[in-house]
């Protein structure tokens, strides 16, 4: 195009380097087991840390350390239908910022082009033992919050489009990137699934106008009223037509379940926000690594292979 491109990167796909030097496993693990299944149940040995006592929190998720009155949302496990989760013991990994996954650059006549058909900086995640990738959230700002001034693809730039679209098309153009860079044989690959938010509380049969805010309880049971994402149709299409083999890390029902999980009014906007989409910590990423390490220590795929 004639201009000087800059790569723009921001969060969230996680690249992780895992070294298990010890683990022990629950004498209650079943093969058969999906981890991803179950309920949540009360637990007064939860939480497994202190957040204010960790130094790679991020204020915006220290509820607790933000001013969150209740502390009951903390005491809630994961239990899968049929068996249990492992402890977690000495893992390292490294992470890679791109909310993306493909292109966000910016150019110095149109400012921020968002790229759906291109993916140049890869060569950053070859090489590992495993690969997690994830990516959703940051597709659906818009307003000033929207983090791009053009979306191309081809030869066609727009100001915007149906953002599910957009996902979808950026998605493919991340499945062939593996399926041409990665080697299976050497690295092993896991796609985490959607993170929901909780703005709607129709989805869990409240009011229209009810969202996370003043929840202090999951949603009980294993199913969630408010049915699934489209986005998670999205991920699953992509994956099921990928050569590579990619393992789902499906955490989206779980997540949905705990309405009770998001920062709210106790994150980064204070009182004047209402942060329905990320999570308070300690809370629900706790247990998306805890299934993550259960699927490694197990030596066994989890049902969502696609």
């Amino acid at each position: 195009m004639g201009h000087e491109f800059f790569t723009f990167s921001i969060t969230f796909i996680i690249t992780f380097i895992l070294l298990i030097s010890s683990f022990r496993l629950s004498s209650c693990i079943d093969a058969g087991c999906d981890f991803f299944r179950g309920s949540w149940i009360y637990d007064d040995t939860q939480p497994t840390y202190n957040a204010s006592m960790c130094s790679f929190i991020e204020k915006q998720f220290d509820c607790v350390g933000n001013g969150r009155p209740d502390k009951v949302y903390l005491k809630y496990r994961w239990k899968p239908s049929g068996c249990e989760l492992p402890k977690v013991y000495n893992i390292s990994l490294m992470l890679s910022r791109n909310a993306f996954l493909v292109d966000l650059v910016i150019d110095q006549k149109k400012g921020r082009i968002l790229k759906l058909d291109s993916i140049q900086n890869g060569n950053s995640w070859i090489g590992f033992d495993m690969l997690i990738f994830n990516t959703w959230h940051w597709w659906l700002h818009k307003g000033s919050q929207k983090p791009f001034d053009y979306i191309q693809q081809g030869n066609e730039l727009v100001k915007d489009m149906d953002r599910l679209t957009a996902f979808g098309v950026g998605l493919k153009t991340w499945s062939k990137w593996v399926d041409s860079n990665i080697n299976p044989s050497r690295t092993k690959v896991f796609f985490q699934g959607i993170s929901p938010t909780h703005y709607n509380g129709t989805e869990w049969k409240a009011s229209k106008g009810a969202t996370c805010k003043g929840e202090s309880q999951p949603i009980s049971g294993s199913v969630y009223p408010g049915g699934a994402l489209p986005a998670v149709a999205v991920v699953k299409g992509v994956l099921s037509n990928m050569t590579t083999a990619v393992e789902l890390l499906d955490v989206t029902t779980l997540s949905a379940l705990r309405k009770d999980g998001h920062p709210s009014a106790y994150g980064l906007g204070g009182q004047k926000g209402n942060d329905c989409s990320h999570w308070c910590l300690a809370g629900v990423p706790d247990t998306w690594n805890q299934l993550l390490y259960a699927i490694l220590v197990t030596n066994r795929k989890s049902s969502m292979i696609l």
